[in-house]
């Protein structure tokens, strides 16, 4: 049983570990270290708005109440002034997350000297989470409506937004409580190039879209339809995956596009739908390997050999049937056999085989990205 006043003495406590004057050094240390967008920021102005949350916190765990509207007021002029530093929301919310473990950490080991019982600290934790969550809320609104203001467009919101969820961790997972997709499932991530008509993409539920440098960047809660693509064009795609896995997936989604632009699909096309497409077309140094192996055999075909690598590829991506691959070509379907008999005779490269296939769809698209 806990005495009467051991809120009192857990109280007294906190008030303890806030004076520490080497415990708050440290905690500054540890957020600039951990959290990399508040590392710029000067030492004392972290510090100064971390001691003053946390001492409004524990007058609130003393008074065993929430903040008050002053509190409030003050944390809405630190999402303000963070919003106006560049600062993303998640960097902030991150910092106040490590401050506060480092400082309960310390309660914990105190409170066994102090005779502070786990049940009653466990108690004022509680009492501090609610008040953190109210201030969190203040926080977000406040940051998000100043964000608002210094970027009015909606497509330059949803393009930082985006650059968060890209760069993965933890940031991710807050970017897209921000963006207000769904918490649970995993996201898809469309990349394209712009000029992506994105119109019947906004069709889809819950998709955030914007030029991000060179590409066109989408992340969906779903896997989009057919119709999401305009006729003829490309978009490559990978997901489903946690929003902390983001980063890793828009390289897939990267490589997907690549690799059906190197064999002219269009639509949206999912990486595991090109897989070893991709994974040859990623290798540019094994592909300089076997560019070098076969420079005679390029030598050897003279004038024909850009025709011959086309009517390879053309034969090979068209599951080896010569007639179509004549009518892409524009040549009679002979003119194929000839040219892959002869590509099999200079290389030693059988594109029949299962192995070959894949060799000889490599060397050609690379002989002809050479030759461009």
């Amino acid at each position: 049983m806990n005495p009467p006043d051991d809120w009192t003495a857990v109280v007294d406590l906190i008030e303890r570990v806030m004076g520490d004057e080497v415990l708050l050094p440290s905690v500054i240390s540890g957020v600039r270290a951990t959290v990399r967008e508040v590392s710029v920021l000067p030492p004392s102005d972290i510090a100064g708005h971390t001691r003053a949350l946390l001492t409004a916190a524990t007058r609130a765990m003393a008074a065993r109440r929430g903040p008050t509207e002053a509190e409030l007021s003050f944390v809405a002029e630190l999402g303000v002034t963070r919003a106006r530093q560049g600062v993303p929301i998640e960097a902030v919310l991150g910092a106040i997350h490590v401050a506060e473990r480092a400082i309960w950490a310390r309660a914990r080991e105190v409170a066994r000297a102090e005779g502070v019982s786990a049940e009653r600290l466990l108690d004022a934790r509680e009492l501090y989470d609610d008040w953190a969550d109210a201030v969190r809320g203040r926080l977000i609104m406040a940051h998000r409506a100043a964000k608002a203001v210094a970027e009015p467009a909606h497509g330059n919101r949803e393009a930082a937004i985006l650059r968060r969820l890209l760069q993965g961790g933890s940031a991710a997972a807050l970017a897209v409580a921000e963006a207000g997709l769904p918490a649970g499932g995993g996201l898809w991530v469309l990349v394209a190039r712009p000029g992506f008509e994105e119109r019947p993409l906004r069709d889809q539920p819950a998709v955030l879209c914007a030029v991000l440098g060179d590409l066109f960047v989408a992340v969906l809660t779903r896997p989009p339809t057919s119709r999401a693509a305009a006729p003829g064009t490309t978009a490559g795609l990978a997901g489903p995956a946690e929003p902390d896995k983001l980063a890793p997936v828009r390289r897939l989604a990267l490589a997907a596009l690549a690799a059906a632009e190197s064999t002219g699909r269009t639509g949206i096309v999912h990486i595991a739908d090109v897989a070893w497409q991709a994974a040859l077309t990623e290798r540019a140094d094994l592909a300089a390997v076997l560019l070098d192996r076969h420079r005679d055999a390029w030598a050897a075909l003279g004038p024909n050999a850009e025709p011959v690598a086309h009517a390879v590829l053309a034969f090979l991506e068209n599951d080896r049937d010569v007639t179509v691959a004549g009518t892409r070509l524009f040549v009679h379907p002979n003119t194929v056999r000839n040219r892959v008999r002869r590509f099999a005779e200079v290389t030693g490269i059988d594109p029949a085989g299962t192995f070959g296939a894949t060799n000889a769809w490599w060397l050609c698209r690379t002989w002809l990205r050479e030759a461009t």
